[in-house]
């Protein structure tokens, strides 16, 4: 009897390990997926609110994963704008009042062009296996895609979202669904992807929907039109100086 419930234990155990190592290898492929030593992007951000929608379009460099710099382009009002962030600091610049501001504290919380999206988000080390355990909780069916469930439990104590829900594609190793929540458990965001494209080899997001739930409306469109990856960006770009150039 007593080697029955210890042979029970070693199997019951190796499960749950196997289940871990699993969870933890989708990650990393997610990650690997993701990742790049630099991208450069045109897209559309389309904002709907409770008083219509409106599109502002922009393009960004990004290196690793702690540099990036974006510059809208339209609509006439938002032309000119530029958001840098350069490790854990992120500045705007704004050519209407010609000031640049550092964005910190409570002001991360704010909305980035009145989207779902905040400063916030921005600054999250976008490598999750740096953020969150994972577990296997199931698996379902998203857009068409067989996906892994995984729910993550983030490792620190100082990030947006204290645990997330994400719909994994089983062979594309993307991730087409996420619920981010705060620590108290409420739903804070929803991500849903509605189409994906292929670029240098690996899967993007090209049609994306942001839901902010503490907001009214009908969330926020982004369309990314054009990506590339590990392409050479000056180092001109990823300086403040370039917020006033």
């Amino acid at each position: 009897m007593i080697n029955k419930l210890i042979f029970t234990l070693i199997v019951f155990s190796t499960i749950v390990f196997s289940q871990t190592q699993s969870a933890d290898e989708i990650l990393k492929k997610v990650d690997a997926n993701t990742f790049s030593d630099s991208q450069i992007g045109t897209s559309k951000m389309i904002i709907h609110g409770r008083r219509g929608s409106r599109t502002v379009e922009a393009k960004s460099w990004q290196k690793g994963t702690d540099d990036s710099f974006t510059e809208y382009l339209a609509p006439a009002r938002e032309k000119g704008t530029k958001m840098l962030k350069l490790g854990d600091q992120l500045w705007t610049y704004t050519p209407s009042t010609d000031r640049t501001i550092l964005i910190s504290g409570h002001m991360l919380r704010q909305p980035v062009m009145g989207s779902d999206l905040s400063y916030e988000d921005m600054m999250e080390d976008p490598l999750l296996q740096n953020m969150y355990t994972a577990e296997i909780v199931g698996e379902d069916t998203v857009i068409n895609r067989q996906v892994w469930v995984l729910d993550l439990k983030s490792k620190k104590d100082n990030i947006a979202y204290d645990s997330r829900k994400i719909w994994v594609d089983k062979e594309r190793n993307i991730i087409l669904k996420e619920d981010l929540y705060a620590k108290s458990g409420k739903l804070l965001k929803q991500v849903l992807i509605h189409e994906v494209m292929k670029a240098s080899g690996r899967w993007v997001a090209k049609n994306i929907t942001y839901k902010d739930m503490l907001k009214d409306g009908d969330g926020t469109e982004m369309i990314i039109e054009e990506v590339e990856f590990d392409k050479k960006i000056p180092s001109y770009i990823l300086s403040k100086a370039s917020l006033r150039r």
